[in-house]
């Protein structure tokens, strides 16, 4: 992306106000995820982030009931929500909704496809890494938050950990020195 150098942004201070309304406009139109933002912030007023929350939670609960038949599909779908996760914190900066979707998302799979996610093989392997990865940032982010919501995610996180080393993903999760309970 260009600089704007001191000349030009002189020159766009000196523009008249309608002008400046157009080009914002015209700019903002381009960015679909600075648009959303926006809505959230000034439209919502910030107050849909339960709702936005619940859509996600949603989303999960479809695609865990698919028909996945391999770990392959598990973590590709896995990695469909995890951009839906990520655009939610993009647009509403929900760093708690992040960790609950996060866990809530992990924990779900584990409940609804044991069978594909229990043994490690060659078919399994990526996916394992894959849970094993998002697990250890889900642990980090937790950390980032204020102590006192650490308690709340207690039970689902030592849940998590407790299928995450019963199962295939134990592999890199001892490699990534995730600990097996909290």
């Amino acid at each position: 992306m260009p600089a704007i150098t001191p000349d030009l942004k002189h020159a766009i201070t000196r523009l008249p106000e309608k002008e400046k309304d157009k080009l914002l406009l015209k700019l903002v139109a381009k960015d679909a995820l600075l648009v959303e933002r926006l809505e959230f912030e000034l439209i919502e007023h910030g107050q849909t982030v339960d709702e936005r929350r619940l859509i996600i939670r949603e989303f999960i609960d479809r695609t865990v009931r698919l028909k996945q038949d391999s770990a392959g599909w598990i973590m590709m779908d896995m990695r469909t929500i995890s951009g839906y996760i990520t655009r939610h914190l993009k647009v509403t900066k929900d760093k708690y909704g992040e960790v609950e979707l996060g866990l809530y998302m992990l924990n779900s799979f584990f409940e609804e496809r044991p069978d594909q996610l229990r043994t490690y093989n060659s078919r399994t392997d990526k996916c394992a890494q894959y849970i094993a990865k998002r697990t250890d940032q889900v642990l980090k982010k937790l950390l980032k938050l204020d102590s006192d919501y650490h308690i709340e995610f207690l039970d689902d996180i030592n849940t998590l950990l407790g299928r995450i080393y019963a199962n295939c993903p134990a592999h890199y999760a001892r490699q990534l020195e995730i600990p097996k309970e909290i």
